[in-house]
């Protein structure tokens, strides 16, 4: 009996853990967009203030943080978790009723 109680524990904190890592990319991410961005914006504007570009990597970079942000913050996680708890209990109704 202790050993599901350790086994749903040792779950819980690899999720967490998991998760944890997941937070700690996007803000790490984040935190360098923050910094490089407006570095990269003063370096255009006083070497070449008449060719504008720091825009095109302010962009890009851009969307891949809100990318990131999706896959961490989920738009949609809660539904995916709401079906794979419908879909397994399904499954425990399939296999006591057999």
């Amino acid at each position: 009996m202790e050993t599901i109680g350790f086994s749903k524990d040792t779950q819980a904190y690899r999720k967490a853990a998991k998760r944890v890592k997941e937070l700690k990319g996007f803000y790490g991410n984040l935190t360098s967009y923050c910094l490089v961005i407006p570095f990269l914006a003063v370096l255009n504007l006083i070497t070449s203030p008449d060719h504008i570009w720091f825009y095109w990597p302010m962009l890009g970079w851009g969307i891949g943080i809100v990318a990131h942000a999706f896959s961490v913050f989920g738009i949609g996680k809660e539904w995916e978790e709401k079906k794979i708890r419908e879909l397994m209990d399904q499954d425990r109704k399939n296999t006591k009723t057999l």
